[in-house]
Order: C-alpha cells, then sequence, then structure tokens
C-alpha cells in the first residue's frame, strides 16, 4: 500500500505569502497518519451518548449545520467539529469530574481557542437525560458564533486626523 501525504504548495493566484516570499503557506491543522488512524478508531468504537448525539447532528440535522466526528486537530480528537462557525462539541464522562482532568480541559480549549476553534462542553448525563436541550444549546451557540463573525470591525476614523472641527476651521 501506498501511503500519499500532502505537500504544501504555493497559494493558488499568488495569494499573500506568495507575493511577500513568505513561502508555501501553512496546513491549516497539522495531522499525521498515526492521528488520522486513531480518528478512525474512535469513529468505530464511539460511546452509546455519543452515537446519540451523532444520530441527531449527522446530514444537518441540526440547523443545517455540517458536523464531523471524531475529527483530528492538531495532537487532538475532537467528539464533534462543524467547521463552518469553528465550533468542537466535547462529551465527558466521570473520568473529567476530577482536578487534573479540568486542568487538562482547560490547557486544551485554550490551544483551540487560539486556533479560533470554540469549545462547548456537555456531561454524557445531559446528552442520555436531555438530548433535545443539548441540541437547542448547540444551536444557539452557533447561532451567536455566526453574529460575531459576520459583525463588522467598528469604522476606522478618516486620515488626516478627524476629530472636532471649529467654527473658524469651517469659514476659511
Amino acid at each position: 500500500m501506498t501511503v500519499h501525504r500532502s505537500v504544501n504548495l504555493p497559494l493558488q493566484g499568488g495569494g499573500r505569502r506568495a507575493a511577500t516570499g513568505g513561502g508555501p503557506a501553512a496546513p491549516k491543522f497539522s495531522r499525521t497518519l498515526a492521528m488520522t488512524a486513531r480518528a478512525r478508531r474512535l469513529r468505530k468504537d464511539m460511546t452509546a451518548v455519543e452515537q446519540r448525539l451523532w444520530r441527531r447532528l449527522r446530514n444537518g440535522g441540526v440547523g443545517g449545520l455540517s458536523f464531523r466526528r471524531q475529527h483530528p486537530v492538531g495532537r487532538f480528537v475532537l467528539d464533534f467539529y462543524c467547521p463552518s462557525v469553528r465550533m468542537a462539541i466535547e462529551l465527558d464522562g466521570g473520568q473529567h469530574n476530577v482536578a487534573s482532568a479540568f486542568a487538562k480541559d482547560a490547557y486544551r480549549t485554550r490551544l483551540l481557542a487560539e486556533q479560533g476553534i470554540t469549545v462547548i462542553r456537555f456531561w454524557n448525563n445531559d446528552v442520555a437525560e436531555n438530548c433535545d436541550g443539548v441540541v437547542q444549546a448547540i444551536l444557539n451557540t452557533a447561532r451567536d458564533l455566526r453574529v460575531r463573525r459576520r459583525t463588522p470591525t467598528p469604522a476606522l476614523p478618516l486620515p488626516g486626523g478627524g476629530g472636532h472641527i471649529t467654527l473658524s476651521q469651517v469659514h476659511q
């Protein structure tokens, strides 16, 4: 079997990096063959709670959003990922309810946030007992992320200083 690795090619049409001589574009997410194999294995061995939520998320079942399951991002594998709003959904069992796990989860969330990915977490029993509420929370978060990303930045002041104009300047 031949394994093909992706090669970083220059951006099509010159791109900003090519124009500045910055070299080829960096990959959006670095992914190794081992991480891909791990993600595939996790997809096959999903927990009952993950399967339950996946049945709701798949095929645009939640607000028309497209989700990926067990999606590798860097050294992490996200339970579910929605690329259009850059949102990760993590389902946590009892093993996450200890101080060391809180610290690891916070670290992981911070690293993903640095890549522009918002992480929302649910306890397994939330999905088992209130799947509709979890789905609604996912929809609300996705809506908020869409609005936040569409909101334009405030206008910058005009060149030339702007500021206050006095009456003497108007009559000149």
